[in-house]
């Protein structure tokens, strides 16, 4: 049985759900390890986190539009999704992401 992740299209991605989604220090967290790879095994995301908190956070950010969730095998690959986010809302990840380490 092969896992299926749903995904928004791009043109329903909302910047309420994408700010709600990043505003969370551990998912926010996620996002800059996303930002510097292509793409990270789910448990490479949380590992010192329970499995199930990983899960809930990674399906936040997959149904918000931030991230893409490709299974494979036993592992769920995320990657960030740049170039959608980035065409709806210019600039908007690279000033969430350079606020939050300052």
């Amino acid at each position: 049985m092969t896992r299926f992740y749903e995904h928004p299209d791009p043109e329903d991605i909302s910047l309420p759900r994408v700010l709600f989604a990043l505003s969370d220090p551990a998912r926010l967290n996620m996002v800059r390890i996303l930002a510097d790879r292509q793409a990270v095994n789910s448990v490479d995301l949380g590992p010192d986190t329970p499995k199930s908190t990983v899960a809930h956070h990674t399906r936040i950010l997959r149904e918000a539009g931030v991230t893409c969730t490709r299974p494979e095998g036993r592992n769920c690959w995320i990657s960030l999704r740049r170039e959608v986010l980035d065409a709806k809302f210019p600039g908007l990840l690279d000033a969430v992401l350079a606020a939050e380490q300052e």
